[in-house]
């Protein structure tokens, strides 16, 4: 029987060692490191270096897990239990030195994201869900918000930066937004947007274009902390597609059908 609340407090300490390398490595960088996989998707050294640490820390953890990771530095082997890392969710700001990228760990199995680890690293915020157990901040339970109007809401979003083929109904729908909240937020890490839903900073987050490792950790937050996660389609099985909803139970339902009607499948 695997004691998932004992997984998570293991992965939590993995987590941070990893983030303590990013901060570390942040102090001396420089833009010459940069690397490009493709338009507008870049790497450098302490991506692969964390992604190292998480893999080798995670794997004595659950050793019979196996990894689906964003910068394929162990092969992918689908196993009964796997573990989906980005070892920084927010390269783009690292690179540029603005202060807002994490580390995202999810374990999934059966289709079920069972523990998510999402470490803001710049904050020292660590948030952490296993099913069943709830979701916590360093250490304090954490809830999604109870407001039900979305005249009342703070939004997240995540803009297109590589896939723009839905970039007209992305755009309506940011324009009904900003005229129908209290404002919209983009942080640059889906992760962090994820996480700040689960502990109420966000009524809610959307963005297509994703890819798992962006949204494991963050999708179990929002679960365990009273939220919903869905598709553009409602879909809950989504951390595998590339678009997400993840809200409040009180303002999902308003939130899904404005972001359904612009950029769901017709």
């Amino acid at each position: 029987m695997i004691d998932l609340n004992l997984i998570c407090q293991q992965a939590r300490i993995i987590a941070k060692e990893a983030g303590a390398l990013i901060r570390t490595e942040r102090k001396s960088f420089s833009m010459g490191a940069v690397e490009v996989k493709s338009f507008n998707q870049l790497v450098s050294y302490v991506d692969k270096s964390a992604e190292e640490l998480l893999v080798k820390g995670l794997h004595q953890i659950l050793p019979e897990a196996g990894f689906i990771t964003e910068e394929n530095t162990i092969a992918t082997e689908q196993k009964e239990w796997m573990w989906i890392i980005d070892p920084l969710d927010g390269t783009t700001n690292f690179i540029h030195d603005l202060p807002v990228y994490s580390v995202s760990i999810g374990l999934l199995h059966q289709d079920k994201i069972k523990v998510g680890v999402v470490y803001e690293v710049n904050h020292d915020e660590l948030f952490y869900a296993w099913q069943g157990g709830g979701a916590w901040l360093n250490g304090r339970a954490i809830h999604v918000k109870t407001n039900p109007e979305l005249g009342k809401s703070l939004l997240a979003t995540g803009f297109p930066y590589y896939d723009f083929k839905a970039m007209e109904q992305y755009l309506n729908t940011l324009k009904y937004f900003m005229k129908s909240t209290q404002g919209m937020r983009r942080m640059g890490s889906a992760a962090v947007d994820l996480a700040y839903t689960a502990c109420g900073r966000f009524d809610g987050f959307f963005e297509y274009g994703l890819s798992p490792w962006d949204i494991a950790g963050g999708i179990c937050l929002i679960e365990e902390a009273g939220g919903i996660v869905t598709d553009f389609e409602g879909n809950s099985n989504c951390h595998f597609g590339k678009a997400i909803i993840g809200a409040s139970a009180a303002i999902y339902p308003e939130f899904f059908a404005v972001v359904s009607e612009n950029l769901g499948q017709k």
